[in-house]
């Protein structure tokens, strides 16, 4: 799911503190088997370092940890958490809070890093440690249980990613209550897991419950509302609930406009969100209703703009956002020429300083998708618990036009089994349209541009299909071989009977009734032709 998480993502699970608690050394705990760390080899020569220097050389070393995750330097944060580990099972020893907080963190970066299986050993010795200093019920657990519960969901896991979480939603209503908000990110995972598995219907159950909290929380304040109900849209996109989610859109601009106005700048957000809904619909609508769909959000988008342009000290960054999405509808539209003059009105505002030409070399410089769909991340039967997991990739080579539209695609798949992965990815980028790159205020080509999408997959799912493209070869061509010798079979069967003299005659006198058939060729010759008219 994710190869590398952001500063936030991290920060939000760097919450256990490096406090002293009471530990019982004569206890063994499972961190001295899955820590993966090098032991220090004993060295009595030196000195050993006082109990105060150990704490100052761990804390010295968390703070230069915290840094490198901030900077989103990875690997040296994982090297930083490593000698964090040492220290706390050193100073407090293998079963403490500080000791599981050190495992915690490890499991953190190696997670952002791809490490999965070591992440979930990780994550998993930290909910153990808890467990026996603490209790099954402890709110300390949350924490390296929502760890886990991603790290298994993005090592293709989403069946025990789910269990995960849902122990975790229950500590919390063990601890806050069952309406407590800290729920809420939680069951947004365990919604996730749903769409990962294609369970829609029961991640909307779940989005509907997390609406209802938060719906009881804010019911004195309806713009605390606000965040949630973008939220709740934006997961309805994804589970494929377009109508649903343009009546989140809907309710959020209600809220607005009942206590800001009509202008409120507020407004610009869900008005421009909601106008990029309709390029999404129903698969079974009619053409001619897709078309109507797309049009209605025009008028979301003009009205976004106004507002924007009409705010004062409104976010530069967000007015140009709100300015390109209507410019990207009319290339979705095939309007060239009023996107093209609303891409040269933003080129030109972008001109006048260097925070303007940097916006304006990230906006303009690749050609943007107007629309994306969400690819499978999965290739195989993602509800089951597997062991053996790898990753697969399927990279399309393709060009984009002036007019944003897709040209040259050339696709591959690895491993090439994967056919329908590789149809799918394929069939994805060749739909897409394209803001197109744009150099001195004008469209341009853009060639040699690459996609490349990975997916996760089972070895025993890939050794299944190359053992049923086997069989399915084998059969092909034990079936070509009567096909080749019938022929042979049927033209020696007329030869025995001239091996005989006194017969010899008797084919000759019969060769008129073998020409029966040949008499009634016009009637079969005459059978299909009603089927023709």
């Amino acid at each position: 799911m994710i190869k590398k998480l952001p500063y936030a993502a991290f920060a939000a699970l760097l919450s256990m503190p490096f406090a002293a608690g009471a530990q019982d050394p004569a206890l063994a705990g499972p961190t001295e088997q899955v820590v993966p760390v090098a032991e220090d080899d004993p060295v009595p020569e030196q000195p050993t370092p006082s109990h105060e220097e150990d704490e100052e050389r761990l804390l010295t070393e968390f703070a230069r940890y915290r840094q490198m995750v901030q900077e989103g330097i990875l690997d040296e944060a994982d090297i930083a958490a490593k000698r964090i580990v040492e220290l706390a099972i050193k100073v407090y020893g293998p079963l403490s809070r500080e000791t599981a907080s050190a495992l915690n963190n490890l499991a953190i970066v190696q997670h952002g890093t791809g490490q999965y299986d070591a992440a979930i050993q990780n994550f998993t010795s930290a909910v153990e440690i808890i467990e026996a200093v603490e209790d099954r019920l402890n709110a300390a657990l949350v924490n390296p249980l929502k760890g886990l519960g991603a790290a298994q969901l993005s090592n293709g896991q989403p069946n025990q990613a789910r269990q995960t979480f849902e122990r975790a939603t229950h500590i919390t209503h063990v601890n806050e209550g069952p309406h407590n908000l800290e729920q809420v990110e939680i069951l947004e995972s365990i919604a996730e897991t749903y769409v990962r598995m294609g369970e829609l219907s029961e991640a909307r159950e779940v989005l509907d419950r997390i609406h209802a909290l938060n719906v009881k929380h804010f019911e004195e304040n309806p713009l605390g509302l606000l965040p949630s109900l973008m939220t709740r849209a934006d997961w309805q996109h994804r589970a494929g609930y377009f109508s649903d989610e343009r009546s989140s859109y809907r309710r959020a601009i209600r809220i607005i406009e009942a206590g800001g106005g009509s202008d409120d700048p507020l407004l610009v957000e869900p008005l421009r969100r909601l106008g990029e809904s309709f390029y999404y619909y129903d698969p079974q609508a009619t053409q001619t209703q897709q078309l109507g769909l797309v049009a209605t959000g025009e008028m979301y988008f003009k009205r976004a703009v106004r507002i924007a342009e009409s705010a004062e000290n409104f976010d530069t960054r967000e007015l140009v956002r709100t300015q390109l999405a209507l410019g990207d509808y009319y290339t979705y539209l095939e309007k060239y020429s009023r996107a093209k003059r609303i891409y040269s009105e933003v080129w030109e505002e972008l001109a006048n300083d260097d925070e303007g030409l940097a916006l304006r070399d990230e906006l303009f410089r690749d050609p943007v998708p107007v629309w994306t769909e969400p690819l499978p991340e999965f290739a195989g039967d993602s509800s089951k618990s597997r062991s053996d997991i790898v990753s697969g990739r399927v990279v399309v080579d393709y060009d984009v036009a002036v007019n944003g539209r897709v040209r040259e695609l050339r696709s591959e798949a690895l491993p090439p089994e994967f056919t329908d992965m590789l149809q799918m990815v394929h069939r994805n980028i060749r739909q897409r349209v394209f803001r197109p790159r744009i150099v001195d205020g004008v469209p341009v080509e853009a060639p040699g541009l690459r996609f490349e999408h990975v997916f996760s997959y089972a070895r025993a799912d890939l050794d299944k299909i190359r053992a049923e493209a086997a069989q399915a070869a084998e059969a092909t061509a034990s079936k070509a071989e009567p096909e080749i010798e019938a022929p042979e079979t049927a033209a020696a069967e007329p030869e025995s009977p001239e091996t005989a003299e006194p017969e010899t005659a008797e084919p000759e006198a019969e060769a008129p009734e073998a020409e029966a058939p040949e008499a009634e060729a016009p009637e079969a010759d005459e059978q299909p032709e009603p089927a023709s008219e």
